[in-house]
């Protein structure tokens, strides 16, 4: 199957569901024959295509905010015959929040458009012919998300498309330890600001002044503020960020 992640890493297996011309899961190689498993769609010879393909629901652990980053190839509407009009190279990407596992019958109005998606490259007859993959590379954000979990979707509308690989993740300032300070594991709540996180000094130590520090919305902390003193007896060795017994290595 096609798979997905999400941090911490999750699994995820693509369920078809609703069109009259579904997507295809094939497998195959790339131009350096490593394997490679796709969805793949491409009835570009018909109108008004509406080809679902969806994922099963994706827990959001903490994430306010999520991103989608899709792997696909797309074909270039020019280099097929006969498909002037119905032809098209453009995908769209859908999410659905929901707090539980619950979505047994596909409907359509229940999923929020994300992003119409198309290629920074599309690939020709010539290109499958020397085995050129044209692999495309988006991301889009999407949020704030609050409940529990959420669906992706993606509606195929008559493009000749294959998605090679998605991945979920989201962002976050990870635990560490600046100026004899511990900061926790902090996730940006929105894209706009920054997020005050008030540190705690580590053992055998004091606040000076009381650190702070900003998580960023890229999962960076910034603007150190204050610091920790080790208490009397205690001293801080290189760069360890902990307070030790001066006597200790006498």
């Amino acid at each position: 199957v096609l798979q997905c992640e999400i941090r911490p890493f999750v699994i995820i297996v693509f369920i078809v569901f609703f069109s009259t011309a579904f997507w295809e899961e094939i497998s195959g190689v790339d131009e350096h024959y490593t394997p490679i498993r796709t969805y793949q769609v491409c009835n570009v010879m018909d109108h008004s295509q509406n080809n679902w393909l969806r994922t099963n629901w994706i827990p959001r652990n903490s994430a306010q905010k999520i991103y989608v980053e899709l792997k696909f190839t797309l074909r270039d509407c020019n280099s097929i015959p006969l498909v002037l009009g119905t032809c098209k190279e453009t995908f769209n990407l859908y999410y659905m929040e929901s707090d539980d596992d619950h979505l047994v019958k596909f409907r359509e109005h229940q999923f929020t458009k994300i992003d119409t998606i198309a290629a920074d490259e599309s690939f020709t007859q010539m290109d499958l012919g020397d085995r050129i993959l044209k692999l495309n590379t988006e991301v889009r954000e999407v949020g704030p998300v609050s409940r529990k979990g959420f669906y992706l979707a993606f509606q195929d509308v008559g493009a000749c498309v294959a998605l090679v690989s998605v991945r979920v993740y989201f962002k976050k300032c990870p635990f560490t330890v600046k100026n004899l300070a511990m900061f926790p594991d902090t996730v940006p709540m929105d894209s706009q600001s920054l997020v005050e996180v008030r540190g705690s000094c580590v053992n055998h130590s004091k606040e000076e002044e009381p650190p702070k520090m900003y998580c960023s919305t890229e999962g960076e902390w910034l603007v150190p503020i204050g610091k920790c003193l080790c208490n009397a007896g205690y001293e801080e060795r290189g760069f360890a960020g902990k307070c030790t017994d001066m006597y200790e290595y006498i």
